[in-house]
């Protein structure tokens, strides 16, 4: 399964949309999801806090604004790479 990892806070709205649109494209794309809320690591906040959210999926980062389309296209190729 395609390991996704979410880089938010609390009060990010973007961060909320881009968690409704991975919900939504869990039927397709079968992913398990981790949230990491960065206000509880200094490192992780002083690399993602002017840029959340932030999803990791594989190697590969989204930084905002994250469209479905790219994180569809992003689902699809970590499915690849997991065959």
């Amino acid at each position: 399964m395609v390991e996704v990892i979410l880089y938010t806070k609390e009060g990010c709205h973007l961060c909320e949309e881009v968690k409704t649109a991975l919900g939504r494209l869990t039927a397709v794309h079968p992913h398990h999801l981790t949230e990491v809320d960065i206000t509880q690591d200094p490192d992780i906040f002083a690399r993602y806090h002017y840029t959340i959210p932030v999803v990791r999926i594989d190697e590969m980062e989204l930084e905002a604004p994250i469209t479905i389309a790219q994180l569809q296209s992003t689902l699809v190729n970590a499915a690849i790479s997991h065959e």
